[in-house]
């Protein structure tokens, strides 16, 4: 029988671990070219896995932005830390992040602990370099790392500015096994619109609120409507927080908080879901609502 000449097509899933804040979702932005991943100058902003899919004629890389990992001592960070180290076992290629400040190296010791239980290759992704004037500074840190695991390859890039993304790209692609398409090809995220819409108004919480209020903050999408005739989708969303304080401070003096939320928000929606949007934001106390198992899974955290 010949030989078929049909191309080799490529795909498998591709996880972005590494410690909170080391720009994991800002990688998977750049890669894919368009935003689906939420991000913030502050720890702890991811709290879902979050496909991206990069599809061609030729791959298909799913991609995995998880929470940061870290060693959490609550139920809510634990169930967190449950759904990204979860990644581990499930993809065929990982990316490990780092940086090159020594914030966090402990917490990347507890990482590379976790990796070690893995068959899966692992490539060390060294962000923000674009902060170091003299990249031979950067030698020290890779030499480190590479004592406590062989990595297949070690990429120096930006997230920020893109710089080496492409060769990342390359580099894990290079890793990537022979597979199926796994989703449509028009497909960017598994995710659905709901909870795009619920994150990005999160991320606006996360921008205009200061202290405890981001982290104490929930989001869940209660009604989607949409009006084709008017080539408009009407939203109504409930902001949940755990203390009456905390309530005060999302909605601001005369409304002006929540207001600036919704408009930052509508803004960014609309350029989502390519239609006018009519955003209706209301906020409400559900108290310590990240010790509640049951309020952990009716907002979505967790494996379960």
């Amino acid at each position: 029988m010949a030989e078929s000449n049909q191309q080799r097509f490529q795909s498998g899933y591709v996880a972005i671990v590494g410690a909170p804040n080391v720009g994991k979702s800002t990688l998977l932005n750049q890669l894919l070219g368009q935003k689906i991943s939420i991000t913030a100058p502050r720890p702890q902003t991811t709290r879902n896995r979050v496909l991206g899919i990069l599809s061609t004629a030729g791959y298909q890389m799913v991609l995995v932005d998880t929470p940061g990992i870290h060693k959490a001592r609550d139920e809510f960070n634990r169930a967190l830390v449950d759904t990204a180290l979860a990644t581990l076992n499930e993809s065929d290629v990982i990316c490990f992040m780092v940086e090159p400040e020594a914030a966090g190296r402990q917490v990347d010791e507890f990482i590379i602990e976790n990796l070690s239980a893995v068959r899966t290759p692992v490539v060390l992704v060294i962000n923000k370099v674009d902060a170091v004037k003299n990249k031979t500074e950067l030698l020290p840190l890779i030499e480190s790392y590479s004592r406590r695991r062989a990595f297949q390859a070690v990429v120096p890039i930006s997230a920020l500015t893109g710089d080496g993304v492409a060769d990342l790209l390359h580099t894990v692609l290079e890793l990537l096994p022979e597979g199926p398409q796994y989703f449509p090809e028009e497909h960017v995220t598994d995710q659905p619109e709901r909870f795009l819409v619920a994150e990005l108004v999160r991320e606006k919480i996360f921008h205009l609120t200061r202290q405890e209020v981001p982290y104490a903050s929930a989001v869940l999408v209660e009604r989607f409507t949409e009006i084709p005739e008017r080539n408009r989708i009407e939203i109504d969303a409930a902001i949940n927080v755990e203390r009456e304080s905390q309530k005060a401070i999302i909605i601001g003096k005369g409304g002006q908080m929540l207001k600036e939320i919704g408009r930052q928000a509508r803004q960014e929606i609309e350029t989502l879901l390519g239609c006018h949007v009519f955003l209706s934001l209301f906020v409400r106390v559900q108290k310590d609502w990240r010790k509640n198992p049951r309020a952990l899974r009716e907002f979505g955290y967790g494996q379960g």
